[in-house]
C-alpha cells in the first residue's frame, strides 16, 4: 500500500493471532495486486488499457461495488471526488520542486471527469484514449475495512488495523477501554495536535504534509482539484471518524477539496465527527476539544 502498515490484535493465544495475521497480510496483498496501477496484470491496468475502446471492459463484482461507491461519492461531493483525476500526476511531480507548464496541464485536463465515463454494471467504458481510473484514493481505506471485517469474522473482538494512518477498529481493548489515536500536527509531524478515542469505528486523515513541495515559499499539496488540476488550498489537515474507513477517507478528501469554510460546512451537514486545521493553523471541528 506504499505506506507503513500495522495490525494490533488481542487473542487467546499466539496461534489464534498468527492465523488472523497471515490472513490479513494475504488480503492486503491481494488488493494491492488487484488494484495497483504499477502492475501490468492488475484490474486497474486492464481498465486503463481499454480507454478509447467503445466496447469498454467487463469487471468483477468487487470492482463493480467499488465503482458504484465512486459514482455515489462523485455525485454527493458535487463532482469533487473523481477517480479519473489520477492522470494529473503526469504533469505534477512533487519530487521535482517545479510547477507544471500551463500547456501541459491544459493538455491533460480533458482526460479528467467521471461524468465522461459510461458505467453500467458490469461494463465500464472510458471514452477517451489516455483516460485512467485510479483506485489509490480509496482502496487503502477499503482494505482497512476488509481486514477489520476478516478479523472479526475469524473471532477477534479486540484490535485495530492501521494502513498508513487509515484506521479501522476491530474492537476496544479487552478491558473495554478505547484506542487512543494521535492526530499528527501538519507542521510538527513528530507531535500530535489532538488525540481521539475510538472503540468501534474508523478514522482517516488527509493533509498537505505527506506528499507536497514548496516552490517560492508556497506549499503545494498532492490533493489536486479535478476541475482545475491545481493543488487545493485552505486546510492543512482534515480527520474524519465514520463507521467505515472508506467513508471516512472519502470525506476527508472531499473536505480538503472544498476548502476551509465549505469543507467545514459539508462535514457538519454529514454529521461526521471531525478535526481540522486551516492554513492559518487554527484547529476546529467536533473533535477539537478531545
Amino acid at each position: 500500500m506504499g505506506s507503513p502498515c500495522e495490525l494490533h490484535l488481542y487473542g487467546a493465544d499466539r496461534g489464534f493471532c498468527d492465523g488472523l495475521i497471515e490472513a490479513a497480510i494475504a488480503e492486503v496483498a491481494r488488493l494491492e495486486r488487484k488494484y495497483s496501477r504499477y502492475r501490468d496484470d492488475s484490474v486497474t491496468s486492464a481498465i486503463n488499457a481499454s480507454a478509447g475502446d467503445p466496447a469498454g471492459v467487463e469487471v468483477d463484482a468487487e470492482t463493480a461495488s467499488l465503482l458504484d461507491y465512486a459514482a455515489t461519492a462523485h455525485e454527493t461531493s458535487g463532482g469533487l471526488f473523481d477517480p479519473t483525476s489520477g492522470v494529473l500526476r503526469r504533469v505534477w511531480n512533487f519530487k521535482s520542486g517545479r510547477l507544471p507548464e500551463r500547456a501541459a496541464l491544459d493538455a491533460v485536463l480533458p482526460l479528467v471527469g467521471w461524468q465522461q465515463i459510461a458505467w453500467r454494471r458490469p461494463r465500464l467504458v472510458l471514452p477517451r484514449a489516455g483516460m485512467e481510473l485510479d483506485f489509490g484514493g480509496f482502496v487503502k481505506e477499503y482494505a482497512a475495512d476488509r481486514v477489520a471485517e476478516l478479523c472479526r469474522a475469524g473471532g477477534a473482538r479486540h484490535g485495530m488495523v492501521d494502513l498508513g494512518g487509515d484506521l479501522a477498529v476491530i474492537g476496544p481493548h479487552p478491558d473495554g477501554k478505547p484506542w487512543v489515536v494521535g492526530i499528527r500536527d501538519p507542521r510538527a509531524p513528530q507531535g500530535a495536535m489532538a488525540s481521539v478515542r475510538l472503540d468501534a469505528c474508523a478514522i482517516a486523515t488527509s493533509g498537505d504534509y505527506e506528499r507536497c513541495m514548496v516552490v517560492d515559499g508556497v506549499r503545494y499539496t498532492h490533493v489536486l482539484d479535478p476541475r482545475t488540476g491545481w493543488p487545493v488550498t485552505g486546510m492543512r489537515s482534515v480527520s474524519v471518524v465514520a463507521e467505515r474507513c472508506l467513508v471516512a477517507g472519502t470525506a476527508t478528501t472531499v473536505a480538503m477539496l472544498k476548502g476551509a469554510r465549505e469543507g467545514a460546512r459539508w462535514l457538519d451537514e454529514l454529521g461526521l465527527p471531525n478535526l481540522r486545521m486551516d492554513d492559518a493553523g487554527l484547529i476546529s471541528g467536533t473533535l477539537a476539544a478531545h
